[in-house]
């Protein structure tokens, strides 16, 4: 399922357009009007715009996992609009430039705007729209053995993304501006309940929101570039499960009695809010003293702060293990806090002195401390108690990166790299009183790779490349870090005639984690190639690739009923076809083709969690009028598991619509 996260894009075709430049009206030109700088053979708007009517033939199989993984629906659409506004007055812009895509419903919509007036002003603005749902039934569902469909981890959001930019006297010496981020999203899903001896799926519902202010200031000169940025963030995040009393009684996902006694849920109450805010400070500066030597250096400081309330009141059947106690109704508060100082800074130099002489070199260092104590009150009703307790935690990171590359140009176009990189760090943490499972209080990362690359550009019909990687490790902060590993990439490009290109690409990594208890593996390998055909007749255009890949992993992990070391291996050999046909047909309409287009891609995995996954495509654009052309899409998406066949899905998706260019 790995190769399945990839999004397949077929290509669209695009309007291009082109923005003329302003022409200087002469000095000797009357005063009573100036020179438009659009010549009249432009049009001052051009792009296009695409609506369209979607509707499917219905979903054979398993609808979540349709969901999951495309989730297109039925109705109205628009496709896609893209178009620029040039102002040949320049009154409120000079160029203006709007494109939306996806909107009606899809899954993943998206806007922009973009409008200049060069050495005024320039505003950027993003909005995007995603819907996120994830409910695959053979995920997190341990009633699966009982006939039950109920993905435990399973969510529908809908999350909502905007960033707006404005800069002032852009391309001037000092241009200030300030920026907004807001990412929010809200939705349902499914969560668990977990108490001594039974875990419980319930519904909740979320809420989250992040606010980022920034304002700042760039100062250009001729050899130096400045950014100095203040801002500060504010997150909310809300999570909330309710299951009423007399809705009956949940047995959980542990039918088996505990001490003699089954554990159950009748009633639920949770509430869980975190509340955070981080102010921040940034600088950024580049400088060129002398033509041969380039400098650039980075600082940033943060100080966030979070608090977490808590709050949860249950009722049904249920055992503290630790005192074999049985009670009917729990009741726990938490409220915790938590700082986080965070310190960032980079520097590094570029020389060329000329010839065939290149050197760069590179620091980065990373400081964290994190301090937070929680409080906690758990009341056990039946036995009228109160436990009371409190948690400090200090956590303190510190790493840093130190790589140096030398460059030399030899004979025959070829260009040898050879460089080193540095990784060390410390990471010191505590919990007081110390719970769970035993750690590291104390772990060092040290890493040292060795760096090599090679490009040869014999003439303008051949590139080679290849880049490698060897590292050796002493300390890592996980176990499936880079430890002891090997990476090596090397691509191609040949342009075989004048119509013919064909591209390479090989990939290859293995790590690996020695350190005693860890027995973590990992290798993967992936081979590609991809062939672009564009005749002269330009009639015709054939693009094709395929992919190659082997995923083998393998890491010990205890098991969670009785603590024992187990091992889990996966293993996944995919092959990845996708290509596509455009043809250019004589149509009715001089000067403007009529365009078919055909193709798609197909996924085939073998190894844990043999799939196939076909998605063929065909499209037909008929020109009205010079500006007006009629389409019709056939899509088709099919999935098949050896191992899940209860998750299989297939489906016809078919599209009419009209395009409008100018």
């Amino acid at each position: 399922m790995k190769t399945l996260c990839a999004v397949f894009l077929l290509p669209l075709t695009v309007f291009g357009q082109a923005t003329p430049a302003p022409v200087e009206a002469a000095a000797s030109a009357p005063a009573a009007e100036v020179a438009s700088p659009v010549p009249s053979s432009e049009s001052w708007i051009s792009g296009y715009m695409e609506l369209g009517y979607r509707s499917r033939s219905g979903i054979a199989g398993s609808e979540a996992t349709y969901r999951s993984i495309v989730n297109l629906g039925e109705g109205l659409k628009l496709t896609g609009t893209d178009f620029t506004i040039l102002d040949p007055k320049k009154r409120l812009f000079e160029r203006l430039r709007i494109r939306a895509y996806d909107w009606g419903g899809d899954p993943w919509s998206t806007f922009h705007i973009f409008a200049e007036k060069r050495g005024i002003y320039k505003f950027l603005g993003d909005y995007r729209n995603l819907t996120d749902f994830n409910n695959l039934p053979s995920f997190a569902d341990p009633t699966l053995s009982r006939g039950l469909v109920l993905n435990q981890q399973s969510f529908d959001t809908k999350r909502r993304m905007g960033s707006w930019a404005l800069e002032l006297f852009n391309g001037r010496m000092f241009s200030p501006y300030v920026m907004y981020d807001r990412n929010s999203s809200s939705g349902r899903g499914v969560s668990t309940f977990r108490t001594d001896g039974n875990e419980f799926a319930i519904p909740e519902l979320s809420r989250d929101a992040t606010d980022l202010v920034r304002a700042g200031v760039h100062m250009t000169l001729r050899r130096f570039h400045l950014t100095a940025e203040q801002g500060a963030s504010i997150f909310r995040n809300d999570m909330n499960s309710y299951v009423a009393r007399g809705t009956g009684i949940n047995p959980g996902n542990n039918l088996n009695p505990v001490l003699g006694q089954p554990i159950n849920l009748s009633s639920l109450l949770r509430a869980t809010g975190v509340r955070g805010n981080g102010p921040f400070s940034r600088l950024t500066a580049t400088a060129s003293p002398v033509s041969w030597l380039d400098l650039f250096g980075h600082y940033m400081y943060a100080n966030p702060r979070n608090e977490v309330n808590f709050q949860q009141l249950a009722t049904g059947s249920f055992v503290a293990l630790s005192q074999a106690l049985f009670y009917s109704t729990g009741q726990s508060i938490l409220s915790a806090t938590s700082y986080l100082p965070h310190k960032s800074a980079s520097f590094g130099w570029d020389l060329h002195p000329g010839g065939r002489f290149r050197a760069t070199q590179s620091l980065w260092t990373d400081r964290l401390n994190s301090n937070a104590s929680a409080l906690t009150r758990d009341r056990l009703a039946l036995a009228g108690n109160l436990v009371v307790g409190s948690t400090t935690s200090l956590l303190d990171t510190n790493e840093s990166r130190v790589e140096t590359n030398i460059f030399v140009e030899g004979p025959r176009h070829i260009t040898f790299r050879a460089g080193h990189r540095y990784v060390w760090g410390t990471a010191q943490g505590s919990i007081i009183p110390a719970a769970g499972l035993p750690g590291a209080p104390y772990s060092v990362l040290d890493r040292q790779v060795g760096l090599a690359g090679i490009t040869w550009r014999p003439g303008s019909r051949w590139s080679l490349a290849a880049d490698a990687e060897v590292g050796k490790g002493s300390g890592a902060w996980f176990r499936t870090s880079l430890y002891d590993y090997q990476k090596l990439r090397a691509t191609g490009n040949v342009k075989l005639t004048s119509s013919l290109r064909l591209s390479m690409d090989y990939r290859k990594l293995h790590n690996e984690n020695p350190y005693s208890g860890a027995a973590y593996r990992f290798d993967v390998h992936q081979e590609a190639a991809s062939i672009n055909w564009m005749p002269k007749s330009e009639r015709l255009d054939v693009q094709a690739s395929y992919e190659h890949c082997s995923y083998n992993s393998a890491i010990s992990y205890l098991q969670p009923q009785i603590l024992a070391p187990a091992l889990s291996r996966y293993r996944e050999y995919c092959h990845t076809i996708s290509g596509m046909v455009t043809a250019n047909l004589p149509s009715l309409v001089k000067g403007v083709p009529m365009k078919v287009l055909a193709g798609g891609a197909a996924v085939m995995t073998a190894g844990s969690r043999p799939t196939t996954y076909y998605q063929p495509t065909a499209r037909l654009n008929v020109p009205v009028t010079k500006r007006v052309a009629l389409f019709g899409e056939w899509r088709y998406y099919g999935l098949d598991q050896t191992f899940y066949l209860y998750e299989a899905f297939r489906t016809h998706i078919l599209m009419t619509g009209v395009r409008f260019s100018r």
